[in-house]
Parts: C-alpha cells; structure tokens; sequence
C-alpha cells in the first residue's frame, strides 16, 4: 500500500474555525482518519478536526506558484 502524505500529527495550540464540508467529504475525511490512525500506530483515528490543518498545511507546502509568491511577499 502506498503511504499517505500526512504523517504523525503534532500536538500545536489549535485556532478554532467554522466551515462547510460536502457529506462526501466528511466521510472521506473519516476514511482517512482511520488510515492515518494504522499507519501511524493510534490506538484510535484522530478527530477530523485535528487532520484539516495539517492536510491543509501539506496541501499548500506543495503548491509551487503559491510558494513563489509567498517567499517573494510574506505577510
């Protein structure tokens, strides 16, 4: 099987935000969550609250075009 992008979660201070997720969505995210939880040795799956952020920071740590331009401007 392949591994999965988002490895060992850090344990950071959390900001709290709302928003919407399609119902496919969410039940992905719990797909993933208990894949994250095997490949990682968790007893049990994280909370997808906990997996947003991370996937969040992985998906735009890849995004090239966006990385040029934030190093070129950091707010």
């Amino acid at each position: 099987m392949t591994k999965l992008r988002l490895g060992p979660i850090e344990d950071e201070k959390p900001v709290k935000i709302a928003f919407e997720l399609r119902a496919a969505t969410l039940r992905m995210l719990t797909d993933y969550a208990r894949e994250h939880a095997k490949e990682t040795g968790l007893a049990e799956p994280l909370p997808i609250e906990r997996l947003i952020g991370p996937m969040l920071d992985c998906f735009m740590s890849g995004d090239r075009g966006f990385n040029r331009r934030y190093r070129s401007h950091p707010k």
